[in-house]
């Protein structure tokens, strides 16, 4: 005899809890859709999703609970919504960005009630999450991580990192490497055009090198092309580099190249907070006027 799938309720249905939620129904999860916005969960509706109009009840006959919110301010507000219709014994796995700190509280606050936590950030974007790819670095107690894995398969490979809130360490981690090479990938593309080479060329010809990356693919298409239409976004990019700096602060290193980085993006921050990260060209171009890569307008969200 079959053990029936745990029901579950998704809190958060954006640009990256949309497809998410959509993998997790495909696979044959019940789920209850919140969101602020209520239209953008019943989206979901076509699919086989419940939609409920408040957080507690999304939750109230939940076995397992995702949320994919903005912030760490986000998620302690939904939880705080819904705290009262978590029954002991599910699970909340939060697959926001947010500081380590706020996952540890996270988790001691649900703890007092009986309620397991995992904090559970991914990389990978929004075609990551469409494709079931998404890298996904958990943090929690062994257990807690069995019971999670098998729905966090479904939308990627997760792999426990250590005890809760070290998803979220792995996370910074992973941004100080996705900004620090998209800042250089841009660096590396207005130098082959000022210097009088093809900067398409020039991408094609260091490709297979150890210069080759995933954000030299995709990203070094995207500043070709001057297509800053959101996957990751700039807003996003700043937030997570500033707790990079605040994660660097809290364990005692200095991580300098992390420090320049994090000023990249603050400056374009204002001007473009809904951009594709790789938008980091935008902030490069600024510090060169006269300089610019390629002759095609910029597609902005």
């Amino acid at each position: 005899m079959s053990v029936p799938l745990p029901a579950i309720a998704f809190l958060g249905i954006g640009l990256m809890g949309k497809p998410m939620a959509t993998r997790l129904l495909h696979a044959g999860y019940r789920l209850t859709a919140w969101n602020r916005t209520r239209a953008k969960a019943e989206a979901l509706a076509p699919f086989g999703a419940s939609v409920a109009d408040t957080p507690s009840e999304a939750v109230a006959q939940a076995d397992l609970v995702i949320t994919m919110l903005e912030a760490g301010p986000a998620v302690a507000q939904v939880i705080d919504a819904a705290l009262s219709a978590l029954r002991p014994g599910t699970l909340v796995i939060d697959m926001s960005s947010t500081r380590q700190s706020e996952a540890q509280e996270m988790h001691a606050r649900l703890a007092a009630r009986r309620v397991a936590f995992v904090d559970a950030p991914v990389s990978g974007g929004v075609m990551g999450a469409e494709a079931g790819t998404l890298a996904i670095m958990a943090g929690g107690s062994p257990a807690d991580f069995v019971r999670a894995e098998p729905i966090l398969r479904v939308m990627g490979r997760a792999i426990l990192v250590g005890p809760a809130g070290c998803g979220q360490v792995a996370k910074l981690c992973n941004q100080l490497i996705v900004g620090g090479t998209l800042s250089i990938v841009a660096e590396a593309l207005l130098l082959a055009q000022a210097g009088g080479a093809d900067p398409a060329a020039v991408r094609a010809a260091i490709r297979g090198g150890f210069a080759e990356s995933r954000i030299l693919d995709v990203h070094g298409q995207r500043m070709l092309e001057r297509n800053f239409l959101p996957g990751g976004q700039v807003k996003s990019q700043t937030k997570d580099l500033e707790n990079v700096l605040i994660a660097a602060s809290a364990a005692g290193v200095h991580l300098p190249v992390a420090e320049l980085v994090t000023d990249i993006y603050r400056s374009i921050a204002d001007a473009v907070p809904n951009a594709d990260q790789s938008a980091a060209l935008l902030a490069l171009e600024r510090l060169n006027p006269g300089k610019r890569l390629g002759k095609d307008a910029d597609k902005l969200p």
